[in-house]
């Protein structure tokens, strides 16, 4: 992934957050004005957008994350995000997956600009707290940190010379002060007692309440971070620079082509003026007045550069633009009726965010061609990028978010460039995500038709031979296609299928426990939201791109044949019948694929080698009275629907959980010492990664349990009486499950089930009648991870996920999981066994990065890696069932791609996808269906 230096350049490096009308008498406190807070009293008709609401047309939101603080700056170094808070902290994201990578606390007040080096190596970052730091872009160390010896206030805005190797810094006293980081070898020692912590600010160590002032960080007292101190000169500052606070600046000149032959400071300030500043090689970088641009009385808040035109934001909403060959203002923009808080300029559009919270794009006639409300009330900060040929543009806010825009639909020059496969998955799966494929409800039938019909198009663009099967009881249709490799050598082309389901389970909303719409896909804190990203419409199209990557790159050497149901979720009716009737254009198989499953963690890939199998069964009971009134007709003489209900059901376990079907344990295979050894790897990896997880050999027989032993679940009892009455029911009914092991079979169980109610029910001579239904069943799957189609895969996985940085934070919570549990005020006795959810920590399931918590130093600044994460070969609960039927009718192995991680909450409000499990899906898929035919 590469981002283009070059656009980044001309756009401005700094967001300014200060409003300048704090200048004037306000009532406004220090704190809340200069950090963001406080809310425009401009109001107008652009003020009633809702945010990511168009005027005339807006960009896509790409994504957005979320943050505690506002978002005062922003920076772009590589594929890295880099955003300033209100709270001091620097945090920074992946451009490409949207993940957060870590927070720096990086100043004690908020981070008021951010400056990227045309190299991408420094970050360099200013305060409230009067320090500019100076990061590395890579490792994330502070490298040095600067201050004056004078009280210069909040430093609003920095600037680096790659040229002069010279540091610029505007200030709230009114000043621009240099550092010659080439020359710091030739300077004294700096005195820590002219440090800026060292010193009474006017206003933050003032006295408070009962006279005394808030304790302050000492600069004697262990530092948060390493690096260099670094003191201004006293004859590096140009006192005065402008007449009220130097809000931004930028550079300009010293290349071919530029309007200056030498590298000039431009800066703007709160007495309305724009100043062009000439630089002083052989003084260290001092700055002398070369061009005073005048432009009115009202503050100048933002800067941007294209060519020879320079753009101002200022506090009237407008945006000033002058030619610099001749120093004259050539155009006034009355853009916003609030302040114009941040500018952009690229690919010949202007960008203007405002104290509104809304965004006006002008095109090169100055005209304005979009207008979208982009955050709730301020728009602090703004960037341009362009991300793997796609143009992006990212703002912050005072709402606490970042928002990723795509510009490529409303900027032409910016459409010239293709954006990549990735950004074509994501768009497929919104697109995928948007049809309410779900099966269980008629309501939802057309839905489904279409979102079928979608796929098979799809397929079909890419070069599939497609069809659609039909299914029994005119069903949800299987979409099938086929994609023809070409073999190199002498072997002949092998087939693999890949297998997946495009049907959903429901989510109606109704009581908004969804953060958004669950059928619009929306991107936030590094993952994709909605029904069916992670089950099972993500990895679907992650196979799918996979195959398409592969035909483009004339490295397809297998044929692909896609299976993909719509009645999964519904015990996949129909499948059997459809794909047997249809075995002769299906063709010969090899293999078979599907990732339909969840890591144990949100940490470590996983290979699923094992499920269980399921019966569902219905049992009820009824008899032929009416229901009748307990207090009228209740007498032992009554045989009660419900209390024969349940001696039936009591019969099926005990109260260790065991079940008492008669021969039902017999098929269970013995655990041998390698499965044990295995279990053991698996809990020693889970534990050393989260030690709250508990013991490894508790965790171990917990697992174990889970994945290779045999349950019995009682879901729900239903009556025929009213809820909450005093009324005998007629009809009592009750859903069970029996989740099965290898070598169990559905036939011989359902057997066993309906001989043991039976014969249990004889023996309550009853005059009740009892109905035993088999709703649906799977049988159970056992593979072989030895085999070839395993082995691609774990070596894929270990390409493609690849070394990891040692001090990696995962996306969950590290509390600890309550151990025992209450019940009716005592303790129980029985130790509550592990589930899904404590492997999770019982996250809540956001990103770490909604949390403004600091990582710590060593954490931060670590960069060894440790050797890329072998998969854990695993075993697991549910049951899918179609892996069993497909093995056996294409007598053809078949292996158990995990994409999601445990905290995705498939089946559940909120679920979602990481985009970094999508994407890295892809790429192992890609490497299985080019690698397994050379195996």
């Amino acid at each position: 992934m590469q981002v283009d230096s070059h656009r980044l350049a001309i756009g401005p490096r700094l967001c300014m957050e200060k409003q300048p009308r704090f200048q004037r008498n306000t009532n406004h406190s220090t704190d809340d004005a200069q950090h963001g807070r406080v809310k425009s009293d401009a109001k107008s008709s652009e003020d009633m957008l809702s945010p990511g609401e168009e005027g005339q047309s807006s960009p896509k939101l790409v994504h957005k994350v979320k943050n505690e603080r506002s978002i005062l700056a922003l920076a772009v170094a590589g594929t890295k995000l880099f955003a300033g808070t209100q709270s001091g902290h620097i945090l920074v994201w992946s451009l490409y997956t949207f993940e957060r990578l870590i927070c720096i606390e990086a100043h004690q007040r908020s981070v008021l600009s951010l400056f990227v080096s045309q190299e991408q190596d420094l970050l360099f970052s200013s305060a409230g707290d009067a320090i500019v730091n100076v990061w590395c872009t890579a490792s994330h160390r502070r490298l040095y940190s600067i201050y004056s010896t004078y009280d210069v206030g909040d430093v609003f805005c920095v600037a680096y010379s790659t040229i002069l190797q010279t540091v610029y810094l505007g200030s709230q006293n009114t000043s621009i002060q240099w550092y010659d980081l080439a020359d710091r070898g030739n300077r004294p020692k700096p005195d820590l007692s002219h440090h800026p912590t060292e010193r009474n600010h006017r206003f933050f160590d003032s006295k408070g309440p009962g006279g005394a002032p808030t304790p302050r960080f000492s600069a004697s007292e262990p530092r948060l971070h390493e690096g260099e101190d670094l003191e201004i000169s006293d004859q590096d500052i140009k006192q005065y620079a402008h007449n009220g606070y130097t809000y931004c600046m930028l550079l300009a000149g010293g290349s071919g082509g530029s309007v200056f032959n030498d590298e000039m400071l431009i800066s703007g300030g709160g007495d309305g003026s724009i100043k062009i500043w000439a630089l002083d090689k052989a003084n260290g970088g001092a700055i002398s007045e070369y061009r005073k641009l005048e432009s009115g009385d009202e503050s100048v808040l933002a800067l941007a550069l294209d060519d020879t035109f320079l753009y101002s934001g200022r506090l009237d909403g407008a945006i000033n633009v002058w030619d610099l060959e001749t120093c004259q203002l050539v155009r006034r923009i009355k853009s916003h009726r609030a302040d114009v808080l941040t500018l952009c300029v690229s690919y010949g559009s202007i960008y203007s965010g405002s104290a509104t919270g809304n965004v006006k794009q002008y095109n090169s006639r100055y005209e304005c061609t979009h207008e979208w409300r982009a955050h709730d009330d301020l728009v602090l900060a703004s960037i341009l990028a362009e991300v793997d040929g796609k143009q992006i543009y990212v703002t912050g806010g005072n709402d606490d978010i970042v928002a990723v825009w795509d510009i490529g639909e409303t900027n032409i020059e910016a459409q010239k460039t293709a954006s990549d496969s990735n950004d074509q998955l994501h768009s497929s799966l919104k697109q995928l995500v948007a049809f309410r494929t779900v099966s269980s409800n008629p309501q939802y039938a057309q839905d489904c038709r279409r979102g079928a019909s979608w796929l098979k198009n799809l397929l079909k663009d890419f070069g599939a031979d497609t069809d659609m099967f039909s299914t029994k009881d005119n069903t949800n249709p299987v979409v099938f296609a086929r994609f023809k490799g070409k073999s190199k050598g002498p072997r002949q082309c092998r087939t693999v299928l890949f297998y997946g389901h495009y049907d959903v389970v429901p989510a109606e909303n109704k009581q908004q426990a969804w953060a958004s719409d669950p059928f619009t896909m929306t991107g936030v804190n590094g993952y994709m939201y909605g029904r069916g990203v992670s089950d099972n419409k993500g990895p679907i199209l992650a196979a799918v791109y996979a195959v398409s990557e592969l035909l483009s790159a004339k490295e397809l050497t297998s044929d692909v044949v896609f299976l993909i149901e719509g009645e999964e979720e519904c015990g996949s009716r129909g499948f059997q019948q459809a794909i047997r009737g249809n075995k002769d254009i299906i063709g010969n198989i090899d293999w078979i694929l599907l990732a339909n499953s969840y890591w144990l963690d949100d940490d470590i890939p996983c290979l699923t080698y094992g499920l269980r199998g399921v019966v569902h069964a219905t049992i009820r009971v009824s008899s032929e009275r009416p229901n009748l009134h307990s207090g009228v007709d209740g007498s032992q003489k009554i045989n009660e629907a419900m209390k024969d209900l349940i001696s039936i059901l009591a019969v099926l376990s005990d109260s260790n959980g065991m079940i008492r079907i008669p021969g039902f344990y017999d098929p269970v295979l013995r655990l041998t010492p390698s499965e044990n050894r295995q279990y053991a790897m698996i809990s020693k990896a889970l534990v050393s990664r989260d030690p709250s997880r508990g013991d490894a050999l508790q965790l171990a027989e917990q697992l174990k349990g889970r994945w290779r032993e045999p349950s019995l679940t009682i879901h729900r009892i239903n009556n025929s009486g009213p809820a909450g009455s005093s009324v005998i029911p007629h009809t009592a009914t009750a859903t069970i499950s029996l989740r099965l092991v290898p070598e169990q079979t559905t036939s011989a169980i359902q057997d066993s089930l309906q001989k043991i109610l039976r014969a249990t029910f004889a023996d309550l001579n009853t005059s009740n009648d009892l109905t035993v239904t088999i709703d649906h069943v799977a049988e159970p799957w056992l593979g072989d991870p030895e085999n070839k189609i395993f082995q691609t895969l774990k070596e894929a996985i270990i390409d493609v996920w690849g070394p990891e940085l040692q001090h990696r934070r995962g996306s969950v919570s590290t509390s600890k999981p309550h151990m025992q549990h209450l019940r009716n005020g005592a303790l129980g006795t029985k130790a509550a066994p592990g589930t899904s959810a404590s492997l999770t920590n019982g996250s809540d399931h956001h990103s770490q990065a909604t949390a403004d918590s600091p990582t710590s130093p060593t954490e931060a600044w670590s960069t060894t890696k440790r050797p890329a994460w072998k998969p854990l070969f695993i075993r697991e609960g549910g049951s899918i069932p179609a892996i069993k039927f497909l093995e056996q009718e294409f007598d053809a192995p078949a292996a158990h791609l995990p994409c999601g991680q445990a905290s995705d909450k498939a089946h559940l409000d909120n679920e979602r996808l990481r985009l970094s499990n999508l994407y890295k899906s892809k790429d192992i898929f890609k490497r299985v269906f080019r690698d397994l035919h050379l195996k």
